[in-house]
C-alpha cells in the first residue's frame, strides 16, 4: 500500500503545475482526469468513464495513458477484465486547480512554485520563467538500428506468409545476441526486451512489442492486447528503444499514441526516447537480411 507523504507547500505547488503541464490543452485528458477524481467512489471502471465523458474506449485509453505515466491517476484492479483507474487522494483535492491552470497558460506562468517563485518588493510581482523539463523524443526506422544494419541493402519484397510470433521472435533474439528467456502470458509489458540493440554506435536497452500472424488487417491501437492496453504496457519497461512490429499495414494511431507515451515517458525520467515500427514490408525485409537467424 502507497503512503502519501507530507511535502512542502512549494513541493505541492510544483506538482499542481506539472500536472497542468501533462493535462495541457487536451479535452480528453481533461475530460478523463476530472471523471476519475470527481465523485465519491475511488475507482472508477473504463466504461463508467465513457458513460461520463462520451469519449471511445480507444480515447480513454490514450488519454489515461500519459495521466497514468505521471501518477495523476492510478491503475486499479481490472473490473470485468477491463481497465480501471483509482483516483490519486492528492491530485483528487486540487483537481479543480489543475484544470484551471491546464486550461489558462497565462495563469500557469504566473503560479508560483519552488522553480517559479513570485517575489514581491513595493508594490512589484516578479514572475521568473518556468523552468520547463527538457522532452527528447526521436522516431526512428529498422534502417535506422545499427543492429538490423544489413537490412539496409535490401529492396522490399514479398514472403510467401508471415512467420508464427515465436519464430519471429526468436530470430530476433538470434540477430541481436540475446539469449534470455522470454514468455508470453496476459500481463506481460514487452514480448521482448534486450540490453544488447546498438544505435549510433551505442548499446541501448529495446523493447518489442510483437503482433503475430493470427492479427488481421490494419493495425489499431485497440488491437494491441486482450484489453487494447498493450502500447501503454510496452512503454512500462525501462528501455530506451520502444518498437512495434506487424506483419501488415500499421494504422497512424499507433503512431500517435507512441509519440504521446514517447513523450511522457521522456518528461517524467529526463532522457531521450526512441520509438518506431517494423510493418510487414520491414519484416519480410529482415527475414531476407538474416535467412540464418529466421528459420
Amino acid at each position: 500500500m502507497t503512503t502519501e507523504v507530507t511535502d512542502s507547500p512549494s513541493h505541492r505547488q510544483e506538482k499542481i503545475a506539472n500536472a497542468a503541464r501533462v493535462i495541457g490543452r487536451s479535452q480528453h485528458r481533461r475530460e478523463v482526469f476530472a471523471a476519475v477524481c470527481y465523485g465519491k467512489k475511488g475507482i472508477k471502471s473504463i466504461e463508467r468513464i465513457q458513460q461520463k465523458t462520451g469519449l471511445s474506449y480507444k480515447q480513454v485509453l490514450n488519454a489515461a495513458a500519459p495521466l497514468q505515466q505521471e501518477r495523476l491517476i492510478d491503475e486499479a484492479p481490472k473490473i470485468n477484465g477491463r481497465m480501471a483507474y483509482k483516483k490519486n487522494a492528492f491530485y483528487s483535492r486540487n483537481c479543480k486547480k489543475v484544470l484551471t491552470l491546464a486550461g489558462d497558460t497565462g495563469k500557469l506562468n504566473r503560479f508560483p512554485t519552488a522553480n517559479t517563485p513570485r517575489i514581491s518588493a513595493v508594490k512589484v510581482s516578479v514572475v521568473t520563467k518556468p523552468l520547463a523539463k527538457k522532452v527528447e523524443v526521436q522516431r526512428i526506422t529498422v534502417d535506422d538500428l545499427d543492429s538490423f544494419s544489413k537490412v539496409r541493402s535490401v529492396r522490399d519484397g514479398s514472403l510467401p506468409g508471415p512467420l508464427a510470433e515465436k519464430k519471429f521472435k526468436d530470430g530476433l533474439q538470434s540477430v541481436l545476441g540475446e539469449r534470455g528467456t522470454f514468455t508470453d502470458w496476459g500481463g506481460e509489458t514487452d514480448d521482448l526486451f534486450s540490453s544488447r540493440v546498438s544505435f549510433r554506435g551505442k548499446r541501448l536497452a529495446g523493447a518489442f512489442g510483437l503482433k503475430g500472424k493470427g492479427t488481421k488487417g490494419k493495425l489499431t491501437p485497440k488491437k494491441m492486447g486482450k484489453n487494447g492496453d498493450q502500447i501503454q504496457r510496452l512503454f512500462r519497461s525501462p528501455a530506451d528503444v520502444f518498437i512495434v512490429q506487424y506483419w501488415g499495414e500499421i494504422d497512424s494511431s499507433v503512431y500517435d499514441l507512441m509519440k504521446s507515451l514517447a513523450i511522457s515517458k521522456s518528461f517524467a525520467e529526463g532522457r531521450r526516447i526512441y520509438y518506431g515500427v517494423i510493418d510487414g514490408q520491414d519484416s519480410e525485409r529482415l527475414i531476407r537480411a538474416y535467412p540464418g537467424k529466421f528459420r
